[in-house]
């Protein structure tokens, strides 16, 4: 039996509020260090979300992050400079198996993004201003 699965409107609606949130508060998105021994902390300053043309279950986003922490050791220490700005392209996706099943998840792997897709979310994400 398949679960009934929130549409991409409501589903970025929900994430919009979810980061609008995180954003006031200032609370900042954590990462893995590639050394595991660290993380490093951005502040999500902006984000543009686009669903897939031919695929509703999948939606892009791409996040301007504004770097503004460490917590504990990192292997590149070039990186710990505060302030600068980097930009994340990922995706959200319908999970199919197990207790992802029918829940959007983070996608796990580099997005593959259909050509006419990614002019697009580009042209959308400098539109919106997510894109300096």
């Amino acid at each position: 039996m398949t679960k009934q699965t929130e549409t991409w409107q409501a589903f970025v609606q929900r994430k919009e509020e979810q980061f609008q949130k995180e954003l006031k508060r200032k609370k900042p998105v954590l990462m893995k260090d590639i050394g595991r021994k660290g993380k490093h902390a951005f502040l999500r300053e902006a984000w543009t979300f686009m669903p897939q043309h031919n695929l509703s279950e999948k939606v892009f986003v791409i996040e301007r992050l504004r770097k503004v922490g460490i917590e504990g050791k990192v292997v590149h220490k070039k990186t710990q400079k505060n302030g600068e700005i980097e930009y994340r392209i990922g995706y959200f996706i319908v999970g199919k198996i197990r207790k992802a099943e029918g829940h959007w998840m983070w996608g796990q792997f580099c997005p593959l993004i259909p050509s006419q897709d990614f002019k697009k979310l580009l042209k959308k994400a400098e539109k919106e201003g997510t894109i300096l």
